[in-house]
């Protein structure tokens, strides 16, 4: 089982520039709203027709710009599933499921495969209902035993939890463990939830504007990211430009400081990330230790948000700006520090307008350079 995609799009507000290559596994699309995660998708599946390039699943030229091939969503046999599932309102579940089976199936075999696609995903008795007369995770099951029940050469899912909320969606994860683990071949999973892309993909593709900007193993995306928004959606709170100013030295302007690292800096350096849990407090004055305020605390049942703002900034520092000014400049000038409730010591919790100093450990800070 394999998939390679190479193409290009002109699209309104960017250039659609895709490649990559996959076997079996599951691949997941990470990015924010509108960067082509889903587009590149609908290309695949023959929704979308790209430019250029090529696109070839376990061998079969799906599209090729040069040879003018460019098979129909039909042809294609591929298996998409939306946010919104798509199923038929006025088809029954039972023939729901069987919609994607060919034609030449005979009925027999037919009603067999809908049969065991039904009990897989705990829909018997469901059979004769409609779709409007189901609740959204029942829905969502029918669309899954459908999409099995295909026998398609790929797999692939779009946000398929966007509307769920939180309860229902941990119950239905576990329907999509099902769906993969009866599935030999290619997937690849939209999402915009580093948590939820950990959970099912094997590989994680971090997209910005079109283009994939790093591709890696979910373990490393976390562990390891090698670009500023790999940084941002591995869930890292304190991402901000930096330049190099010595061999393990960064500095950044927004926070008006100079951070030392445990590697070499990168000449072509564009930015730094340090998690909110990574962060201690300080006894004084040391390397990576600063003196800040909490300038706001905030709350949730398992810990504390804490927004540190800088004292001592240097005199190359941005100029610092008051919240009323530009919250989002504000904002960026602080550092996010969370302590868990759990771990941590309550009566030691910081409080609002509290000064302090904090430690920044040079080993847990991320750099990149693109």
């Amino acid at each position: 089982m394999s998939l390679e995609v190479s193409i290009r799009k002109k699209l309104a507000t960017f250039d659609l520039d895709v490649d990559f290559t996959a076997g079996s596994e599951t691949v997941g699309f990470l990015g924010a709203s509108g960067c082509g995660k889903s587009f590149t998708l609908r290309c695949v599946a023959g929704v979308e027709t790209p430019d250029e390039g090529r696109i070839v699943v376990n061998g079969q030229v799906f599209f090729d710009s040069e040879r003018k091939i460019n098979l129909s969503p039909q042809q294609r046999k591929t298996a998409l599933l939306f946010q919104n599932y798509q199923l038929f309102p006025n088809l029954t579940v039972k023939d729901n499921v069987g919609a994607g089976i060919g034609r030449d199936v005979p009925k027999a075999q037919r009603d067999q495969i809908v049969a065991a696609e039904l009990k897989r995903f705990g829909l018997q008795g469901f059979d004769d209902r409609y779709p409007g007369q189901l609740s959204g995770g029942q829905q969502q099951r029918v669309a899954l035993a459908r999409m099995l029940a295909a026998k398609p050469g790929i797999l692939m899912l779009d946000e398929p939890f966007s509307a769920l909320d939180a309860h229902l969606k941990s119950v239905l994860e576990q329907n999509l463990v099902s769906l993969f683990d009866a599935f030999e071949g290619t997937i690849l999973y939209v999402s915009h939830d580093i948590d939820e892309a950990l959970r099912f993909c094997d590989r994680i593709a971090v997209v910005e504007e079109g283009k994939i900007v790093e591709m890696n193993t979910s373990r490393e995306l976390v562990n390891n990211p090698q670009s500023t928004a790999g940084i941002k959606l591995s869930g890292c709170k304190n991402v901000t430009d930096a330049r190099k100013s010595g061999p393990r030295l960064v500095r950044v302007p927004r926070w008006g400081v100079d951070l030392q690292t445990a590697v070499d800096v990168p000449d072509d350096v564009k930015s730094v990330g340090v998690r909110a849990y990574s962060i201690r407090r300080a006894d004084g004055p040391g390397p990576n230790n600063f003196r800040m305020r909490a300038d706001r605390v905030s709350d949730s049942r398992f810990d504390r948000t804490i927004l540190l703002g800088f004292l001592d900034r240097s005199e190359r520092a941005e100029r610092a700006v008051d919240r009323t000014d530009d919250e989002m400049r504000f904002l960026h000038q602080h550092l996010f520090w969370r302590i868990s409730k759990v771990d941590g010591e309550p009566e030691g919790m910081p409080e609002e307008g509290e000064e302090l100093w904090i430690h920044i450990f040079p080993e847990k800070l991320y750099l990149a350079c693109r």
